[in-house]
This record gives structure tokens, sequence and C-alpha cells, in this order.
């Protein structure tokens, strides 16, 4: 434990990590409070799903070309842009009772302008610690992630619950202004820059480790949508088992879901990956999840997610350990923006399937959906193993960006 300690002798680097997840933070609550506000609009979740599948398209598009574009304009200038024209646009659908076809369309443009600042920052990492503590900074950006991906959408129903959908989608785009501002204006952003990559846009595809992390990543990120969406539902109401204290139990579930994965991430995401971690990883997750389909009682799911959630943050971390130390630093922002993407849209797609489960066979139906994601999400961890990379005794810092040549002498 005592590697975190030492990450914080690096000037700047917890500043760099706490105001990242700030400005982060919304897009673990959009899923959620989208998939509210629009079934309170319209009525069912199918409409709900549409909203979140379009804002899915516009993430898909985005994420490599902004990533892209922070190479040639710059981190901040994009950084800046994109943080407030999605925070209009969310206070937009948040004020305004429009029809479902503009509302869909504007979801589209919130994807579109999503800020890049997961590239952003897993690009300025190799640059903030030396390469021996590098594992260790990833291992604690995952854990700590998990503020985003769990604890993200409990706020999201405690606050649309309590004050409505509508202040929901409004605290979330404060926390993308404020949090993205506090980003940018760090020391780091401005001094680090990117260097022009030599390639085409695309190419950078070309390395089967970005795609395995982008698909594997699809489908984990979409797991925890799907049963977080579950287990809304499960307390809710919708899934049959519902009281009036639903998000407060549904709260403490998938608080404890992030607790597990906090403590994964801290003991065991900076140890040495390996080819097979990954799947290791995702193996301990899928368990937990399967294991939920036996009871909905709340105990029941307080300890499996707990003991599911250890493989989270462990998995992530090893999927930034995966692209880092395989892929040029010209070419990481565009490379992490394709596995930001596959992340971003995992999230709507899994909240989008999950809603169209609850309303045909209830909670039960998303929780469903989620392991059989995880399931997919393994046999492709699986599949790919041969090429990902072994990192024992190794540091997961990005290859040189020009080879060496070695001249034998005479």
């Amino acid at each position: 434990m005592g590697i975190y300690a030492e990450l914080g002798r690096n000037p700047g680097v917890f500043r760099v990590l706490i105001s990242q997840l700030t400005a982060r933070f919304p897009f673990g609550m959009l899923s959620i409070i989208l998939l509210l506000h629009t079934q309170l609009a319209f009525g069912d979740y199918t409409s709900a799903g549409l909203v979140l599948a379009t804002q899915s398209i516009g993430q898909a598009v985005s994420g490599p070309l902004s990533s892209r574009l922070m190479g040639r304009l710059g981190m901040r200038p994009v950084l800046a842009v994109t943080s407030l024209i999605c925070a209009l646009l969310l206070v937009t659908i948040a004020l305004v009772h429009l029809p479902l076809v503009i509302v869909a369309g504007i979801a589209f443009l919130v994807g579109l302008s999503t800020p890049p600042v997961t590239p952003a920052v897993r690009t300025l990492y190799p640059k903030l610690v030396p390469g021996n503590q590098l594992s260790a900074l990833f291992s604690l950006d995952a854990a700590a992630q998990e503020l985003i991906w769990v604890l993200g959408p409990v706020i999201a129903v405690f606050v649309s619950s309590q004050f409505g959908t509508a202040a929901g989608l409004c605290v979330a785009a404060g926390f993308m202004v404020l949090g993205g501002a506090w980003f940018i204006l760090s020391p780091a952003v401005g001094t680090v820059r990117i260097p022009r990559s030599g390639r085409g846009f695309g190419a950078v595809l070309r390395h089967p480790t970005v795609i395995i992390s982008t698909v594997v990543g699809f489908f984990f990120v979409a797991s925890f949508a799907a049963i977080e969406a579950g287990i809304v539902a499960a307390f809710s109401g919708s899934g049959g088992h519902g009281g009036g204290h639903g998000s407060i139990e549904s709260g403490i579930v998938l608080a404890l879901f992030a607790g597990g994965s906090l403590v994964g991430g801290l003991l065991v995401g900076h140890r040495e990956m390996r080819p097979w971690s990954l799947l290791l990883r995702i193996l301990v997750v899928l368990a937990g999840t399967a294991a939920c389909l036996f009871s909905l009682n709340i105990w029941w799911l307080s300890a499996v997610l707990f003991l599911g959630g250890l493989g989270t943050a462990p998995a992530f971390a090893a999927i930034s350990n995966i692209v880092s130390s395989t892929v040029k630093f010209s070419e990481t922002a565009e490379a992490y923006g394709w596995v930001g993407t596959g992340q971003l849209v995992g999230v709507a797609a899994g909240s989008a399937f999950a809603g169209i489960a609850i309303d045909l066979a209830g909670a039960p139906g998303a929780i469903l959906v989620s392991a059989g994601l995880l399931l997919v999400c393994a046999i492709c961890a699986a599949a790919t193993m041969r090429w990902l990379p072994d990192l024992k005794g190794r540091h997961a810092v990005p290859p040189p960006e020009t080879g060496t040549i070695t001249i034998p002498l005479p």
C-alpha cells in the first residue's frame, strides 16, 4: 500500500486525479437520470431506451474525434468547448418539454459533445509519474472511478426522487462545468502537449490491444448499467418488490458494490498484469452478478455484489495498462478515445437493454441482461488472451515513438 503514498510525492498528481473524477462524475449519473426523466415524460421505458440509444450514437462518433482534436488544438480548448455545450444541452432537456423526436436529437448532440476527459487524463498519467508508479496510478484511478459508475447512479436516483429528474439533470450539468473547469485549469493540462500522430485517423485500431480494450470495455460497463437499472427497479416497485424506501435500499446495495471495487482496486489492481489477469478479474464480477439471480433480498444482493465488485476496479486498471504499454504516446489519446467510446456507449446501451428487460420481466430481467453481457465480456477476454501483454518485470509505459536499429560492429 506504500506505493500509493509515493504517488503523492509527484507534484499535481492528486489534483489531476480528483479534478478529473469530478469532471467525469456526470457520466455515471446521466444514463439513469435520462432513463427516469424520459420514462416519466413519455410513460414507458422503451422511449427512454430510444433516447439513450441516440446519445450512445453521438458518443460513438465523438470519442475518437475529440481525442484526436486534442493533439491538434490542445487539451484545454477542446475540453472547455465540449463541457459548456454538453451542459447547456442537458439543461435544455431538463427544463423544456419537447416531443420525443426532438429530445432524441438533443440526446444525440449530448453524446456528440461529451468532453473527452478520460482520454485526456489517461494520456497525462505517464507524464506525471515515473514508470514504476504508473500501474499504481492506473489502479488508484480505476478504484476511485467507482465513485462515478456506481455512486453516480445512487446520487442520481436520490436527487431525482427527492427533487425531480429535471433537478438531477441540472446537477449533472453543474458537475460537468465546475469539475471540468477545475481539471482544465490544472497546470499539467496546460504543460503536457500531445504530439501529432504521423498516421491517419483510425490507424491506431491496427493495434489489436486497442480493439480488445474497446470491445471488452463496452460489454463490461454495459453490464454495470444493466445491473444498476435492475437494482433500482427491484426496490422501486418496477420489479415487483417496491417500497417507499426503494431509493435508500438500492443506494445501499450499489454503494456496497462500489465498496468492493474500491477494496479490490487498492489490493489487487496495482499488481503486475499477466495475459490472464483481465479474464480472471472479469470472472469475479460475473460470479457476483450471476448470484443476484438467486434472490432480490437486500442483504443477499449487498453481499454478492460486494464480492463481485472486488474484480471491477482491477479489470479497469488492466485495460488502462494494456493500452498504455502497447500504444505510442502520440496515439494514446485517440486510443483511449476509442476505449472511452466503448465504455460510454456501453453505459447507454446497457441501460437501454435493461429498460426493455424491466418492461418485459421486471428487475430479474435486467440482472439477467447484466450477467449475459459479462459472459460475453469474459469470452472476448479469453479468446484474445494471446494478444495481451505480459507486464511481469515491466512498466506500463508507452513504447518509444521510433524504434532502435542495432548496427553490428565490424
